[in-house]
């Protein structure tokens, strides 16, 4: 795929093209002013947010923040959106985050993002293109790509960012980390990691969802949804009420499948504590996949290097119902959660939930054996594991939140590689200094993809 880089000159140039795009004008102004835009724009020293997308997921970022100032919401969906516009009636709405951008740009001081993966680069980079500190719900992008240039262009901007991995402001991943550091576990050779996604009522894989026949029936978009909007930069499809409010998250040309959705959970403990950026060998086994969605479920193992003094090590993903053989360690009068992760080492072994909440040694009593041996901890708590307020706190000069893009986009690649390798139905050799699956050229289509004009990318 030859799309060209994207540069500041280019961004500005196709943003333009659109009838609806930021204008030119408002870009040229925000590269004269400061890359970080005073935070705290309003009394008190509260920040002046724009949240985009208020419905659904949208809604955990807006209940989280309300110690700040509200100035612009944007949804596409009207009715979707109706109980968080009727709760602030007083703050501006829009239909298209392009709009409120160039309308309320200079009075806006950060951007929370809460929508189909699709789309979060798009927006993203608009709103760093206005050097706004930026909020972004997991996955942090769709294509490896994306996650690449977000990162890169928020480092140039230096502004304050966050993706949306709530765990990650929990003591959990700290303590493992600290346990990790201190050899508690031993070398760490072994991690399986697991969920139940996709869930019956999430269509995912060939032999259970098709694309939609509309030759006969064709459904009518709700006058209460911005449709074209909402495809964004996805190729352009008549509507279908398959693919939201929910579904999406199955297609590719939407959603990131079940490792997509539940990766940046799932493991990001133990890629932050056992420095998995860079697999070297990943290998997918999945049912059903197709060129439209995800599989039902995929088996995706991916083999790490010594990292340091961290040794090899093998990352196990199941979905769709797989799950690992529990290790002796385990209660076997116990049955695994739906979701969890095992990291298995010399010394120990540790069980870590779905949100790292619970990062527990097993079996109970070896846990209460080290209790008073366990190393102090060392790594500066996030109070009440507030996720949103991390990242507030740093758009008005504090610390840099602890999943910030920099942290977000490895941990994202990674969970993006297996999609790469279930699309590619074949074992890969990643370079992850060039960007490059070596030994299947035809994989690389997967690590970016062409844009529908008219949005700014």
């Amino acid at each position: 795929m030859k799309t060209p880089p994207l540069t500041r000159r280019s961004f500005i140039k196709t943003a333009s093209t659109a009838s609806a795009a930021i204008s030119l004008q408002g870009i040229l102004r925000s590269q004269q002013a400061p890359a970080v835009q005073p935070a705290g724009g309003s009394p008190n020293n509260r920040l002046n947010l724009a949240c985009i997308g208020v419905g659904g997921r949208g809604r955990a970022a807006i209940d989280a923040l309300k110690a700040e100032n509200y100035v612009a919401f944007c949804d596409v969906d009207e009715l979707r959106a109706a109980a968080t516009f009727k709760e602030y009636p007083d703050v501006p709405r829009f239909n298209d985050y392009r709009q409120m951008l160039d309308r309320m740009g200079g009075k806006i001081d950060a951007v929370t993002v809460s929508l189909p993966d699709h789309m979060h680069f798009p927006i993203a980079m608009s709103a760093l293109a206005l050097g706004k500190h930026v909020f972004v719900e997991k996955p942090m992008t769709h294509t490896i790509w994306e996650a690449r240039e977000l990162a890169r262009v928020a480092r140039e901007k230096k502004v304050a960012t966050q993706m949306g991995n709530q765990g990650h402001a929990s003591d959990g991943v700290r303590l493992l980390k600290e346990w990790v550091e201190a050899g508690v576990l031993g070398e760490v050779r072994e991690v399986q990691s697991w969920t139940n996604r996709p869930l019956s009522h999430w269509p995912q894989g060939s032999l259970n969802v098709k694309a939609p026949d509309h030759s006969k029936f064709l459904p009518v978009v709700p006058p209460t949804l911005n449709w074209e909007v909402w495809q964004g930069v996805a190729p352009a499809r008549e509507y279908d009420p398959m693919y939201l409010p929910f579904n999406w998250r199955g297609f590719w040309d939407y959603g990131t499948g079940a490792l997509g959705d539940m990766g940046c959970h799932l493991l990001d403990g133990v890629h932050w504590a056992l420095q998995l950026d860079a697999p070297t060998h990943i290998e997918a086994t999945s049912a059903f996949p197709s060129n439209l969605t995800g599989p039902s479920a995929s088996l995706v193992t991916f083999k790490f290097p010594a990292r340091g003094r961290l040794a090899p090590l093998t990352l196990k993903w199941y979905d769709g119902g797989l799950i690992p053989p529990p290790p002796p360690e385990y209660d076997p009068a116990r049955t695994l959660p739906d979701n969890g992760t095992l990291i298995i080492g010399t010394k120990a072994t540790v069980f870590a939930s779905l949100y790292y909440q619970s990062v527990r040694i097993i079996p109970e009593p070896k846990m209460q054996e080290l209790a008073p041996t366990l190393p102090p901890k060392t790594i500066p708590r996030v109070e009440g594991g507030k996720h949103f307020e991390e990242w507030a706190r740093a758009c008005k000069g504090g610390p840099a939140a602890g999943s910030n893009f920099d942290v977000a986009s490895r941990l994202t690649e990674l969970c993006l590689l297996s999609n790469v390798a279930v699309r590619a139905r074949r074992s890969l050799e990643w370079d992850a200094a060039a960007m490059k699956v070596t030994n299947v050229p035809e994989a690389n289509q997967y690590l970016r993809k062409e844009y529908r004009p008219g949005f700014g990318v």
